[in-house]
């Protein structure tokens, strides 16, 4: 396995560290501050936008950061997973940035899904919107009536009505549902409730003004509504879309979540090493200008020791999650499982145990919004739920090391 990244990946690397040392970063607690002004509350009817970050994207696309998570050098920048996963962590030091560059969940997955399982005309209407960021999108898997860590319980519906489907269905936890901008969903539902387990579900696109889609609420996350994107509840009755609006075909639901999850699990895990690395670096700064009981604070309580662990701890969790990207380009989703779920423990973990030991540090400062920590708390904490449970990956992992073992 060969980690050192491609010259291309190296100077979009060089590049992206520029902007955001420059343009992101400088400018970013104002940001914060103005969207929570602006946004800070349930009400995402009246969810703004921000002049200034709009422009930013702008800027951003015309110096060629933009689409970079996309393997296809037309539409994207033509990166392998492996290529990408630095420029991921670099957009992890701020919440702010993936938008920025159009790199940003859920809208990501979606676009890979438009990508590789869309048909021409679903790729027209929606993929190529979404890629020139005028249009974003939500991912509606998650219910709250039923245990959704097994995604087989799904009680959603689709049914097939002569040219249409009518879909039926109570979610909840669907990212970007509050966005001003948010005008499609991939609804996820069961289809053929006979089939096979994993051949039970299909997914369909399904525009967000289509008559019987009803936002009920945004959900606060550790007390945070995420605007503008939000995570929200949204009830289907009786919604009804042209056949055509199916992607790839009946019973392709759990097929086309597998391809989706492996490369945006990379993208997912290395924002989070971005953010443990930019909360290491706090902490020590914090550390070594403050003083207490006449010594720095880095010195006092153990705290040169957490620094220590927080280097290894990232440090292994990198090495796993490149380990895991070069396994999807040589080899393929499939062969990568094992590391693929590895690092959705790992690599939340990582984050949540440093940047647990920096808002310590930081003591009172650490919990309110002068600093970025408690956002960066907030990302961790909530993908240890994510995308399956931590209890579901390990399970995954478990499976598959008994598997490969063969029979006791």
């Amino acid at each position: 396995m060969a980690f050192v990244p491609s010259a291309r990946s190296q100077a979009l690397q060089q590049q992206l560290t520029e902007f955001m040392a420059k343009r992101v970063l400088p400018n970013e607690a104002r940001w914060l501050a103005e969207n929570h002004r602006l946004n800070g509350h349930g009400d995402w009817q009246r969810w703004q936008l921000l002049p200034e970050l709009q422009a930013l994207k702008q800027e951003a696309r015309e110096q060629g950061l933009w689409n970079l998570f996309l393997p296809d050098a037309e539409l994207g920048a033509g990166l392998t997973t492996l290529e990408y996963a630095p420029l991921a962590e670099i957009m992890g030091h701020s919440l702010l940035a993936p938008e920025l560059f159009n790199c940003n969940a859920p809208d990501t997955g979606n676009m890979e899904v438009l990508y590789h399982f869309g048909s021409p005309q679903q790729q027209a209407r929606w993929l190529t919107p979404l890629l020139a960021g005028t249009l974003r999108s939500v991912f509606c898997m998650t219910e709250p009536e039923v245990a959704s860590s097994d995604a087989t319980n799904m009680a959603a519906t689709i049914e097939r009505d002569g040219d249409e489907l009518v879909l039926n269905g109570h979610k909840w936890w669907s990212t970007g549902l509050g966005h001003p901008d948010a005008g499609i969903a991939i609804f996820m539902g069961l289809c053929d409730p006979d089939a096979e387990r994993h051949r039970r579900h299909a997914m369909v696109l399904v525009p967000l003004d289509s008559p019987g889609v009803t936002i009920e609420r945004m959900l606060t996350a550790c007390g945070d509504y995420d605007a503008p994107y939000g995570h929200g509840q949204v009830r289907f009755d009786q919604v009804r879309v042209p056949a055509d609006h199916l992607i790839k075909g009946w019973g392709e639901g759990f097929a086309i979540a597998q391809g989706r999850l492996g490369p945006g699990r990379i993208h997912h895990c290395m924002r989070c090493l971005g953010a443990a690395e930019r909360s290491l670096a706090l902490m020590i700064e914090r550390g070594q200008q403050r003083s207490a009981f006449g010594r720095p604070l880095l010195k006092l309580g153990g705290n040169l020791e957490k620094v220590a662990e927080a280097r290894i701890a990232i440090e292994q969790a990198r090495l796993l999650t490149l380990q895991a990207a070069w396994k999807i380009d040589n080899h393929g989703v499939r062969a990568a499982m094992t590391d693929i779920a590895a690092i959705k423990v790992v690599a939340p973990r990582v984050l949540q145990q440093v940047v647990e030991m920096a808002i310590q540090l930081h003591g009172g400062a650490g919990l309110c919004q002068d600093h970025p920590l408690m956002g960066f708390y907030a990302q961790a904490r909530a993908l240890r739920l994510a995308d399956g449970p931590d209890e579901v990956h390990l399970a995954s992992v478990a499976k598959l090391e008994l598997k490969r073992r063969g029979p006791a």
